[in-house]
């Protein structure tokens, strides 16, 4: 079984000036994945950050710098406009990686996943955490092309050479992501 994860499209996000140019596109190409995914029976699940005001959750870097991020129940928590997200399931987190702190291993269990399509931002953080770890509880990952993005390209590039030459996590297109979730 395949699951699509849709990671951090969330508006604060789209704040970065680098990011925001590409909502649109990004929109698009999850609203595809999720539509594909559904229509093959694959399993799907938005994924989000949200951190309590109190610095209960924050990370070391936003310690350090006093400042914290995407706090539950604002607007910078929400997904952003225009993404599908009736009726799919949800999972929060407060680190980069989705497996950090959260049941989404036993919900990929529960669910007989042995593949995740990730997809959403940023390349270089939550995407490539969250597919080390995959890598570390034997789940296959796939990266999807158009789906991603990142306010650092040059990292998210690096990030992705790395990953999928040391752990053989493939790049696809949606169009073959598509082609392998009709073949499931």
């Amino acid at each position: 079984m395949i699951a699509l994860l849709v990671i951090d499209m969330q508006n604060a996000y789209f704040e970065d000036p680098a990011l925001a140019p590409r909502q649109d596109t990004l929109v698009r190409a999850c609203n595809r994945l999720i539509a594909e995914s559904a229509a093959s029976g694959a399993k799907i699940l938005l994924v989000g950050t949200e951190h309590e005001r109190d610095k209960s959750t924050w990370s070391l870097n936003m310690l350090d710098d006093d400042q914290g991020f995407i706090f539950r129940g604002s607007a910078q928590a929400d997904f952003v406009p225009g993404l599908q997200t009736d009726g799919l399931p949800r999972l929060i987190k407060t680190r980069d990686s989705a497996f950090t702190g959260t049941d989404l291993l036993s919900r990929l269990r529960n669910w007989e996943v042995g593949e995740i399509v990730l997809a959403g931002v940023a390349t270089h953080n939550c995407i490539a955490q969250t597919a080390a770890d995959a890598f570390a509880h034997n789940v296959r990952v796939v990266y999807a092309e158009e789906a991603m993005a990142s306010g650092d390209e040059r990292a998210a590039a690096d990030m992705l050479r790395i990953l999928s030459d040391e752990y053989r996590q493939p790049v696809l297109s949606t169009d073959a992501i598509a082609k392998r979730l009709k073949g499931m």
